[in-house]
């Protein structure tokens, strides 16, 4: 059964809302962009957009999270945010359940609609 995390991150791709949370101590403004798992462990791509990381403020970078890391998730108000285009494959989930992306390459087992 999916994580209370999970299922929130899922829940914030069907709606497009942003989601606040705490991962390694740091406050952190996300975008879930595919969601799933990796050696057996619930990961995400997200977009972080606000927030801080271990070396310091962050505002715009792509970050792969290990979902039982993230503690204090919730959904926010606010406007859905993506970043530029991925010009590289993305390494962070193997297998992929839900991308934000209709054309996903990853062969999500849902696809969300536009």
């Amino acid at each position: 059964m999916p994580s209370r995390t999970y299922q929130l991150f899922a829940e914030a791709m069907t709606a497009r809302k942003p989601v606040v949370l705490m991962y390694d101590g740091h406050p952190r403004a996300i975008c879930p962009i595919i969601l799933g798992h990796s050696g057996g462990e619930e990961k995400a791509l997200t977009f972080q957009f606000d927030g801080t990381g271990s070396q310091g403020p962050v505002r715009g970078a792509w970050r792969c999270l290990e979902l039982a890391k993230v503690t204090r998730a919730e959904l926010a108000d606010g406007p859905w945010r993506s970043g530029e285009s991925h010009s590289q494959p993305q390494g962070c989930v193997k297998d992929v359940d839900l991308d934000v992306n209709p054309d996903s390459p990853y062969d999500p087992k849902r696809r969300l609609r536009r």
